[in-house]
């Protein structure tokens, strides 16, 4: 690698890094070379290729997987949000791009209704609500925290049944008969990952994720349900 006196030698190992990515000399999920061989490689410290490293897994480029090294990540997806407020399922547009979709459920319960939700569900007295929340995989790693609001008079059948490695979209629509095709109302904000957060999503504490608060209505634009979702934006797109 040509010195480049003007770049410190950690980004000039980064971008060389990347390009070999880019170019398909390291394929995705191919286990890139160790920071030993990388430092002969390049001739630079291994604190060098640290850094460099650090900022690759940061930027999305790879990942490191605990006891087994550090692989090139997968292509980022891209999740399109179809004419106007329209919205795709996370399984399928996993299935669109090849990879497994995948759910490990952490919690379920009942729960009381807030305001918020009153007013979307246009109630004025008190409704309970199944909460379900969940990691979603894509070819088992990470992509998002899934918390999903339901009316559980109606969906009450869900409370017991198995969310591993299954769509919502699809288990709402078979129980009630309602598909979820829109939403009334959704914003996206950066957030910074709680220790909880962190711990599920297998990300550093503090780490920016984005968060969506979507209200889901059905094909007939009646509310169904709130999704309240932390993605990892290093493995994530949203096409709006």
């Amino acid at each position: 690698m040509p010195e480049n006196t003007l770049v410190p030698l950690y980004q000039q190992v980064k971008e060389d890094i990347k390009a070999a990515i880019e170019r398909g000399k390291y394929k995705p999920k191919e286990k890139i070379p160790t920071e030993p061989e990388l430092s002969a490689e390049y001739s630079v410290s291994r604190v060098t290729v640290r850094r460099a490293v650090e900022e690759l897994c940061s930027e999305g480029y790879l990942v490191k997987m605990q006891g087994r090294g550090t692989f090139v990540s997968t292509p980022r997806i891209h999740r399109k949000m179809n004419g106007g407020n329209r919205v795709e399922s996370f399984s399928k547009t996993c299935l669109a791009y090849g990879m497994k979709p995948g759910a490990r459920l952490l919690d379920k319960k009942i729960v009381p209704m807030g305001e918020e939700e009153k007013t979307f569900w246009g109630c004025g007295e008190e409704m309970l609500l199944l909460y379900i929340q969940r990691v979603r995989t894509a070819d088992g790693q990470a992509i998002f925290l899934e918390n999903l609001f339901l009316p559980y008079d109606e969906f009450k059948s869900l409370l017991s049944a198995e969310w591993s490695d299954r769509s919502a979209f699809a288990m709402i629509e078979e129980v009630g008969g309602r598909r979820i095709v829109d939403t009334s109302r959704r914003t996206i904000e950066i957030a910074r990952a709680s220790a909880e957060q962190a711990q599920a999503l297998n990300v550093p504490p503090g780490e920016p994720l984005l968060y969506m608060n979507c209200y889901f209505t059905d094909q007939n634009q009646k509310p169904i349900c709130i999704g309240r979702q932390y993605y990892v934006g290093s493995r994530y797109m949203f096409e709006l």
